[in-house]
């Protein structure tokens, strides 16, 4: 497979210029050249900061990875957004890159033709104006999205790789059947975040085949948002375990008072979590935020850690095989993602921080679009879907749960794969 590394090797001395859309064109027109691929990009809307803005423009003018810039190797021909708010992006960038938006997704993905048209499809259903369900959950319409894409496929008996931004659905059986239709058509699909490609500081990986006891993760932001990157930094670690994923039995979703109770009772097996993983979570963080503002990495106390974290959230949950985990959201604590696991065996945790990259360049948007272009490529996803589908479950019940305040046993959640034997996050 051709990698990025082995492309932008190649590509270095490229100018700007042979990315725009004058470059199938111009290819097209040398003897021995091989066509470019194209690829449609069908998002919720195009604006600054959105994710459509951070994913789609790396294959407008390319992206920085391993010290080159890297030059896409396929173009950006057709566009459906969803809403168009007022501070669009997506008619300005057809106006300077030269591909067309479409008012339909067909219509996108036959760029205007009687049939599919392009070679890769970009799906970005997040941000937008969006109803809430009962449950607090963002209605994102990617499902929504992906059957129209999917319709295509099957009315013109061809299908191309999918890359889905993000958790699949907002509901588990809709996630659930957008993989099934990937087997059911053979199209490469893949999906998720940047979290489980960004740097990792130390540069470490969970060590294949070890029995894991215990897993945390600790981060910031909302729920049914930051939540799922956070579920999904866990999930690219625990996926590593000596036999595998083997699914999730139940969860336990925990906010304000049940929270602390939990945090009280000092151990999983009491119906809290580790301090140690805690505590080693805490040592990895570069945001740790101070009850006193003199002072610099002061480890809080529980007392100061109730006073400055206002709306706490904790997702408990256990995987099929025994294996333990805890993700928290502690706003008002820190401002980033970090991991520990108790490795059956070992003296102390492991432990990293997943870096992330400032605005507005989002370097990690970048390495995760990387990843996405090798599929379009070459054909060839580079980890399981379903670990992404298996976030998206966990997710879903975490919030019922949650919301509801009972547990909540998942055998819907008999999810099963092998994690990619080289690890697939940034180094360089």
């Amino acid at each position: 497979m051709l990698t990025r590394r082995d492309f932008v090797r190649t590509a270095a001395t490229a100018t700007t210029a042979a990315s725009t859309v004058t470059l199938p064109a111009a290819e097209a027109a040398v003897p021995g050249k091989r066509k470019r691929k194209t690829m449609a990009i069908v998002s919720t809307e195009w604006r600054f900061h959105s994710h459509a803005q951070h994913m789609g423009d790396r294959f407008l003018h390319g992206y920085p990875t391993d010290g080159v810039w890297n030059q896409p190797r396929l173009d950006v021909v057709s566009l459906y957004a969803d809403q168009v708010p007022k501070n669009d992006l997506s008619r300005p960038r057809e106006a300077e890159f030269g591909f067309k938006i479409f008012p339909t997704v067909a219509e996108t993905l036959r760029r205007g033709g009687q049939s599919l048209a392009v070679d890769a499809v970009l799906l970005i259903g997040e941000h937008g104006n969006y109803p809430r369900n009962e449950l607090g959950q963002k209605k994102y319409p990617r499902y929504e999205l992906f059957k129209k894409i999917t319709d295509v496929f099957r009315e013109d008996g061809k299908s191309v790789p999918v890359f889905n931004d993000k958790h699949l659905s907002w509901k588990w059986e809709w996630a659930k059947e957008m993989v099934d239709i990937s087997r059911e058509l053979d199209f490469p699909f893949m999906a998720g975040s940047s979290l489980p490609v960004t740097w990792r500081m130390p540069s470490v990986d969970l060590p294949r085949g070890e029995k894991v006891n215990e897993l945390m993760g600790v981060a910031y932001g909302g729920v049914d948002s930051y939540d799922f990157h956070a579920l999904e930094t866990m999930q690219c670690m625990a996926e590593r375990r000596d036999k595998g994923e083997t699914g999730v039995a139940w969860v336990e979703g925990l906010r304000g008072d049940a929270f602390w109770k939990a945090m009280a009772k000092g151990s999983f097996d009491a119906g809290g979590w580790s301090p140690e993983l805690f505590e080693a979570c805490l040592t990895r963080t570069q945001t740790l935020q101070q009850p006193q503002p003199t002072f610099t990495h002061r480890h809080p106390t529980p007392k100061e850690i109730r006073e400055m974290v206002k709306e706490p959230v904790a997702y408990r949950y256990q995987h099929r095989d025994g294996t333990r985990a805890t993700m928290l959201l502690l706003n008002g604590l820190v401002r980033d993602f970090t991991f520990a696991a108790d490795i059956k065996g070992k003296k102390s945790p492991l432990s990293t921080l997943f870096h992330l990259p400032p605005t507005p360049n989002v370097q990690y948007s970048a390495e995760l679009m990387g990843h996405a272009e090798d599929m379009f490529v070459s054909g060839k996803v580079g980890y399981p879907v379903e670990r992404t589908l298996l976030v998206s479950g966990i997710l879903a019940a975490s919030i019922e749960s949650m919301v509801k305040k009972v547990v909540l046993q998942t055998p819907h959640l008999d999810v099963r794969y092998k994690s990619t034997r080289n690890s697939t996050f940034a180094r360089s």
